[in-house]
């Protein structure tokens, strides 16, 4: 090579400067070191706990994904028969624009264990509970019978575990070095979840039940039990009882992503243990009041009605004759 090549490029090199790779960006920490968790948050889709059955595997195709949005989307992207009144136009629900995608793969239902993507529902549960196939409560007879959130009490986002509905899917977390809040839309539930903590003895059971967390590397691990006794709705066709343990990990998983698995055991409910997945994003905004319905006449009425319904049907009154 001519020296005069080889110091030009040489010289080139030195001007330029070392080759440095370019920096990994950082994990999302707090100043005590743990990631950082907090903020507002939605986990809004057209997902839901259950796989419906127009939807065969978990992972659906972006061709069947496509004509399963198409179709949710005209009633609003809630999972229902028709829409004769304007669903989507009148219940202003938030649904976000699609199916769930978590790593890449679009989701046909929050479950992914089980493989069929339904709740293992015991035989003796379904009986106790009163649920026909389509997993719907006929209870009409007292207060009692009815779930508890024609009450304004737990459900949804602000219960354990975070299930994302129609009508509220946000949740605000808030972290310290000691306890983790976790404050649902749904029905202004703030959760504290101790970490590192032990159970309070006399600490009666709650509709949210006792919830301890402990970091395991850069996922939160939070277990929660002594639930109230009794069966519980948490979303839609989904019971708990008082003997449920939930177990839920939360991670982090880029600037805007926190990952959600929970594992829900309860074994006076269910045949197995089950798992779902579900991913949230940041919320569009703030969370604003959950305005639930005061005075609660609804209740009322519906057991006005189903008295109303016991009653026999009286008999046909025979039509008055023609006038000639």
């Amino acid at each position: 090579m001519d020296r005069r090549v080889a110091l030009a490029s040489i010289g080139g090199l030195l001007l330029a400067g070392p080759t440095v790779a370019a920096p990994k960006p950082k994990a999302l920490r707090k100043p005590w070191g743990a990631p950082d968790l907090e903020g507002v948050w939605s986990s809004a889709s057209y997902t839901e706990l259950e796989r419906p059955e127009q939807l065969k595997s978990l992972i659906v195709s972006p061709e069947d994904a496509k004509v399963w949005e198409a179709t949710l989307a005209k009633t609003g992207g809630v999972n229902v028969p028709s829409d004769p009144l304007g669903q989507a136009q009148s219940e202003f629900p938030e649904t976000g624009t699609g199916l769930m995608r978590i790593n890449g793969e679009i989701r046909g239902s929050m479950i992914v264990d089980p493989a069929d993507g339904q709740l293992p529902y015991s035989d003796e549960a379904l009986k106790r509970l009163g649920m026909g196939k389509h997993r719907r409560r006929r209870g009409y007879d007292n207060v009692e019978e009815r779930p508890q959130n024609e009450r304004c009490l737990t459900a949804g986002t602000g219960g354990v575990p975070l299930i994302a509905e129609a009508d509220a899917n946000v949740v605000e977390i808030v972290q310290t070095r000691d306890a983790i809040v976790i404050v649902g839309e749904k029905y202004h539930d703030a959760r504290v979840v101790r970490l590192n903590g032990s159970a309070t003895p006399d600490l009666p059971a709650s509709w949210n039940g006792e919830s301890f967390g402990r970091w395991e590397g850069d996922t939160l691990v939070v277990e929660t039990t002594r639930f109230r006794p009794g069966d519980q709705l948490r979303s839609d066709g989904f019971y708990i009882s008082g003997e449920a343990k939930v177990t839920e990990r939360f991670r982090r998983t880029g600037p805007g992503e926190i990952s959600y698995i929970f594992t829900v055991d309860d074994p006076a409910t269910y045949s197995r243990p089950w798992r779902a997945e579900v991913v949230f994003g940041p919320a569009p905004g703030r969370m604003f009041e959950y305005a639930c319905h005061e005075g609660n006449y609804s209740l009322t009425s519906i057991l006005a009605a189903a008295r109303q319904g016991n009653q026999p049907t009286p008999p046909a009154t025979p039509a008055a004759p023609a006038k000639p």
